[in-house]
């Protein structure tokens, strides 16, 4: 038989809503967002490269959020339209989202035979 205070915290527990981090697609797949600017940034500790990132604007819900640009090189600059999908980077601080390749002003990642459809590449022929 369950006491009045463990009552009291199991309907705690059914309100307590799950947090998540990818807001600004508020429950959409992808959202289209502009780049703001492109920033190059060193990861985490233990790892040492630098990463591409670019700075986006959502203009269909006004966030201004971090995103990780996938391959070997880009095209992206300022004003560039960009497809966000969900997805964090873990040895860089405070991204949460992907560019996903090939789509809008992003192009495809050149000369790439594997992998292909994480980078936006058709098929061979």
């Amino acid at each position: 038989m369950p006491s009045i205070n463990q009552l009291l915290i199991l309907k705690q527990r059914d309100f307590i809503k799950s947090r998540t981090f990818k807001i600004a697609l508020s429950c959409c797949p992808q959202k289209k967002a502009y780049c703001l600017r492109v920033v190059i940034r060193s990861p985490k500790k233990p790892n040492s490269a630098k990463r591409k990132t670019a700075k986006v604007f959502i203009s269909s819900n006004k966030y201004k959020k971090y995103c990780a640009i996938v391959g070997i090189g880009h095209n992206l600059q300022k004003w560039s339209n960009v497809l966000l999908r969900g997805g964090r980077r873990r040895d860089i601080p405070g991204v949460r989202y992907i560019a996903i390749r090939g789509k809008y002003d992003l192009r495809f990642v050149v000369k790439r035979r594997t992998k292909r459809s994480k980078y936006g590449i058709k098929r061979f022929v």
